[in-house]
C-alpha cells in the first residue's frame, strides 16, 4: 500500500472501508469483523441495554489499517464512527490529533466517499500534501 497523507473511513457494524488517497489515486482496505453484529432485542423488565457490545478487536483492526495516515476523516451511517473514535481516544490517543472530521454518510458508493474525502480535505488543507 502507498503511504498516503489523507485518509478516510466508512464504518458501520458489518465493515469498514478505509482509503488511503491522494488527488487521482486511492488504496482500499475492507475490516470485516471477525463476529457480525447480531441484533439484540431488549425485552421488558430484563436487566441491560438491549445493545450489543463494542467489538474492540474489530475497532483495533481498522486503526491498523489507518497505518500512518497524518489527516483523517470518520464517516458512517450511525454510531460505529463515534464508537471508533471512542475507542481511538482509549487505545490509541495519539490517533486522535489526526482525526479531522467526523461526518454522518448513509451508503455511498466508493467513488462517492472519496469525491466526498477530497472535497473535505480540500478545504480542510488543500490537499497539500499528498505522500507521507
Amino acid at each position: 500500500m502507498t503511504d498516503y497523507y489523507h485518509a478516510i473511513v466508512w464504518i458501520d457494524h458489518h465493515e469498514a472501508r478505509v482509503f488511503h488517497f491522494g488527488v487521482d489515486d486511492a488504496d482500499k482496505v475492507i475490516v470485516h469483523p471477525k463476529n457480525p453484529v447480531q441484533h439484540i432485542h431488549h425485552k421488558a423488565n430484563e436487566i441491560g441495554s438491549g445493545h450489543a457490545p463494542e467489538d474492540q478487536a474489530f475497532f483495533h483492526d481498522v486503526v491498523q489499517a489507518l497505518g500512518g495516515a497524518a489527516a483523517i476523516l470518520l464517516t458512517g451511517p450511525a454510531n460505529a464512527k463515534n464508537e471508533l473514535e471512542k475507542h481511538i481516544e482509549r487505545h490509541d490517543p495519539q490517533l486522535k490529533a489526526r482525526i479531522k472530521g467526523i461526518e454522518t454518510l448513509d451508503h455511498p458508493s466508493d467513488g462517492v466517499l472519496l469525491a466526498h474525502a477530497r472535497k473535505y480535505f480540500k478545504t480542510e488543507d488543500g490537499m497539500g500534501t499528498q505522500r507521507r
